[in-house]
C-alpha cells in the first residue's frame, strides 16, 4: 500500500473548485444525462458506489500490495475463469518475465550508450533535468513493442474485452502504438504525475459515444457496469476535446516493461486496484454537492444533486482527469493508493485505461528506475486512422501525432529505424504497414 493513513501528508496537488474550469456548457452536460437517465437513478448509484468503495478500502488497508495479482508470462496464458474475473475486478496485472532479463537489460544498456551519445539533444520532461524522454522510435521501444512475446501478451490483455459487433474478437490483434520511455534517476523527487486516468476527461461525460460505455451506472446499475465491454468502447473519442495532453487512439490497457529493477519509493507506480468502484465514484462525483457539515463529508446520503453546478472535479477539458483527496474524498486515496510489487527487468504491468494511476515522487533506489512504455492497443477504424499518420511519423523520424514536439529522432546518432521492427510481418502490420 503506499505506506498511508488519513494523516500522511498529500504530496500531490489538490484540485479545487476556485481553480477548476467553470464552463457553461458543463452544466449543460451533467443536465443531459440527467434528464436522459433520471435523477432518482444517480443518486441510486452515488449511494450504492460510496457503499461499496467503503468495503473496498477495508480490503486494500489489509491486503495492500497483494491485491494485484502477478503472473508468470506463460501462466498468464492458461488462466482459469476466476483468476480472469479477479484480473477483470481488479483491472490491472503483473506480468513476470514479459521479456527475457538478459534481452531488458540488453536494451538498458544500449539506451544508456544512446543518451550519452546524443547528450544535449535528446528533450524531456522535467526540462531541467529530462528522464521522462521525448524519444518514440529507439532500438529499446521498437523492439518492445514488437518483440513476439509481447505482442501475444497484448493480445491476450485485449482478449479480455468483448463486442457484440466483432464476436470473433478481431479488434484483439495489437497495433504498436508509440509512447515515450522513462529514464529516471536516483535521488530527485517529482510531483508531475500524482493521481490521474489518462483517455481524456470531460470527454467521458461529454462525448456521447464515450458517454455511452457509462450507461449502467447512469441508470442507477453500477454493479452491472461492464468495463470491459468494447462495443461502446471502441467509439469513445479521448480526444472529443483537442488539446496537445490528449491521444487519438483508444489504449485498452496502458503498460510499461521495465529494464532496471524498481521497488516501492524507488520511482514505481501506484494504483486504485479496484477498477468498477473507482471509475464508478469518478464518473458520478461531479453531479453532487458535499454536506456544509465537513463531519458528514463521508456520509454519502447527505451529498444533494446540483445539475447547475459547472464544475466538473480535476477536469481540464483538453487534459487528462487527475484526483486528489480534498474533491474526491470517498476514494480515500491517502490509504487507497497501492505500490505495484518490486519488478525486475523484463517485468511488465498493465492497468485498464480507466484506472486511475500515479507516479512515486520518491525514487531512493541506486540506479535508474527504467521503463519503455507500451500500450495494449487494440485494431479499431479510429486507431487505424492514427496508425496511418504514425508510420508516416515513424518513418521521417519525427515525434507522432499525439507527442509532437520531440527532437529530430531521424538525426540521432544510432537511430535504428525500420531495421528494430521485430516479428516479422507481424510486427509490420501492428506498425501500420498494410492500412
Amino acid at each position: 500500500m503506499g505506506d498511508a493513513g488519513s494523516e500522511t501528508p498529500w504530496p500531490w496537488p489538490e484540485y479545487t473548485r476556485e481553480e477548476g474550469e467553470l464552463h457553461p456548457d458543463n452544466a449543460k452536460i451533467k443536465k443531459e444525462i440527467a434528464a436522459e437517465y433520471g435523477e432518482e437513478n444517480l443518486r441510486r448509484s452515488w449511494i450504492q458506489v460510496c457503499k461499496m468503495l467503503e468495503a473496498v478500502t477495508k480490503e486494500i488497508r489489509e491486503k495492500g500490495s497483494s491485491m494485484i495479482r502477478e503472473f508468470s508470462y506463460d501462466d498468464f496464458f492458461t488462466m482459469n475463469k476466476a483468476d480472469k474475473e479477479e484480473v477483470k475486478r481488479r483491472g490491472c496485472v503483473v506480468v513476470r518475465g514479459t521479456i527475457p532479463t538478459e534481452t531488458a537489460e540488453g536494451w538498458f544498456q544500449w539506451m544508456q550508450k544512446y543518451m550519452q551519445d546524443n547528450k544535449g539533444v535528446i528533450t524531456g520532461w522535467p526540462k531541467e533535468q529530462p528522464y521522462i524522454l521525448q524519444l518514440y522510435w529507439t532500438k529499446a521501444q521498437v523492439e518492445a513493442r514488437t518483440h513476439p512475446r509481447a505482442m501475444a501478451l497484448q493480445r491476450a490483455i485485449i482478449s479480455l474485452f468483448h463486442d457484440d459487433e466483432d464476436l470473433e474478437q478481431s479488434f484483439a490483434a495489437p497495433m504498436a502504438y508509440a509512447d515515450a520511455m522513462r529514464m529516471r534517476p536516483p535521488g530527485n523527487s517529482f510531483t508531475g504525475l500524482g493521481p490521474h486516468i489518462d483517455a481524456g476527461s470531460l470527454c467521458r461525460w461529454g462525448d456521447p459515444a464515450y458517454r455511452k460505455i457509462y450507461e449502467k451506472i447512469w441508470q442507477g446499475r453500477p454493479d452491472e457496469f461492464d468495463a470491459f465491454d468494447f462495443t461502446w468502447r471502441k467509439r469513445g473519442d479521448p480526444a472529443y476535446y483537442p488539446g496537445s495532453s490528449q491521444s487519438h487512439v483508444v489504449r485498452a490497457f496502458q503498460g510499461w516493461t521495465a529494464l532496471s529493477p524498481t521497488a516501492p519509493h524507488e520511482g514505481s507506480l501506484q494504483l486504485f486496484p479496484d477498477l468498477k468502484a473507482g471509475i464508478a465514484y469518478v464518473m458520478l462525483r461531479p453531479f453532487f454537492r458535499p454536506p456544509g457539515n465537513l463531519g458528514d463529508v463521508l456520509d454519502a446520503e447527505k451529498w444533494s444533486l446540483d445539475l447547475d453546478d459547472p464544475w466538473f472535479p480535476g477536469v481540464w477539458r483538453h487534459t487528462p482527469q487527475v484526483l486528489s483527496p480534498e474533491p474526491f474524498p470517498h476514494l480515500r486515496l491517502k490509504e487507497t493508493m497501492t505500490y505495484i510489487p518490486e519488478m525486475k527487468p523484463g517485468d511488465s504491468v498493465w492497468w485498464h485505461m480507466d484506472m486511475c494511476h500515479a507516479v512515486d515522487v520518491e525514487h531512493k533506489g541506486k540506479d535508474y528506475a527504467a521503463v519503455v512504455y507500451g500500450a495494449a492497443t487494440p485494431t479499431t477504424e479510429m486507431n487505424a486512422r492514427y496508425m496511418k499518420g504514425q508510420l508516416k511519423d515513424f518513418l521521417a523520424g519525427v515525434s507522432p501525432e499525439d507527442f509532437r514536439g520531440g527532437c529530430f529522432e531521424g538525426g540521432l546518432k544510432g537511430f535504428p529505424g525500420e531495421s528494430a521492427i521485430l516479428n516479422g510481418e507481424e510486427g509490420k502490420r501492428a506498425f501500420g504497414y498494410y492500412l
